[in-house]
């Protein structure tokens, strides 16, 4: 592309404890034609997601991290400029993981089409995306939910819990959410119909959720791990389930934290935890996809999107993020459509 410049974000120092922003580095060149087979993609959104922080640490983890001077790792949605691949025409929009950076070149195996028509483009990276059906496997295939069933979410607020609580009430469950601060508390119950809220930051969280949850937590989608998650673990009821989707708070200890110290209400109320990756459920994401958004289309699902305008913003977005600072999911505008 003649005279076009990719700005690029890359990692100019492993993070010890919360990234900074002399951790990443802006990089400057100039976008390279795209080869045969290949197609060239101008980034319009860019996606900022917690899982990218354990990219950046060269601990062993499920996922290869990124390179001292590589690009940082993320989803993007963007319009093909160039194509060189049968599959794909200039004009077309993709998602796909392709990471900070203006401009990326991919060989179309990386990349899925995104229809403008089903829903606002950035939604493909947030409720459309791979924080949707996070929320959407995670919470039906692993919480297996049942009518009547109390359900606790952490992280409530955010991308993948204002939607697991969203989804909790369509199945006839109560949903009660943990967030930070009064303002996200008032989104989740009073905007998102969740049943009760839960303020970490001015309540004992023990307490509000034995009081929220007399009968006992008979599903808990897990995004934070850390002493909330204890709190919950001792609330449980009987053959419980408890999702482990996400573990905010530990991925910026120096060293790992304590691990689980009460089990024992797992075994005493016969309850099931279990981890997974939202990868798993690949081949099934259109039928979680079509599911939402005809609850979004029936006004029974909304969400909420934090904008930050500039590529140049992520780091400290993304800093942001880590300390709680964003309400909804959070986005990078990189370039008007």
């Amino acid at each position: 592309m003649a005279n076009a410049t990719n700005r690029k974000i890359t990692l100019a120092a492993r993070p010890v404890g919360y990234p900074k922003e002399s951790d990443f580095a802006m990089v400057e060149e100039p976008v390279a034609d795209p080869g045969p087979g290949q197609v060239l993609i101008r980034t319009l959104w860019l996606s900022l997601d917690p899982y990218q922080r354990g990219r950046m640490s060269a601990a062993k983890s499920y996922a290869t991290p990124v390179d001292i001077g590589g690009v940082i790792t993320g989803g993007i949605v963007g319009r093909v400029e160039q194509s060189n691949n049968p599959k794909f025409k200039a004009g077309d929009f993709v998602e796909g993981w392709l990471g900070w950076q203006s401009w990326a070149i991919s060989d179309g195996n990386d990349i899925r089409k995104v229809d403008p028509d089903l829903a606002p483009l950035q939604t493909a990276l947030g409720i459309l995306g791979m924080p949707g059906m996070t929320a959407y496997f995670g919470f039906l295939e692993i919480g297996l939910p049942r009518p009547g069933d109390t359900v606790v979410i952490s992280a409530a607020s955010g991308a993948v819990g204002q939607l697991v609580g969203q989804i909790a009430r369509i199945m006839g469950c109560r949903a009660v959410g943990i967030a930070g601060g009064a303002d996200k508390c008032a989104y989740i119950r009073d905007e998102l119909g969740f049943d009760a809220a839960i303020d970490y930051k001015g309540e004992d969280v023990e307490a509000a959720i034995a009081r929220h949850c007399p009968d006992g937590v008979d599903v808990y989608f897990d995004n934070v791990g850390g002493t909330i998650t204890e709190a919950v673990l001792k609330n449980l009821a009987k053959f419980a389930r408890v999702v482990i989707c996400g573990q905010i708070s530990q991925y910026n200890l120096d060293k790992p934290d304590l691990g689980p110290r009460n089990l024992r209400f797992l075994l005493v109320n016969q309850a099931r935890m279990e981890g997974f990756l939202v990868f798993q459920f690949a081949d099934r994401y259109e039928q979680g996809m079509k599911r939402i958004a005809g609850w979004i289309k029936d006004g029974r699902i909304k969400y909420r999107e934090d904008v930050v305008d500039g590529l140049e913003n992520a780091p400290k977005a993304f800093i942001g993020m880590m300390e709680g600072k964003n309400f909804g999911k959070l986005l990078v505008k990189v370039a008007e459509v």
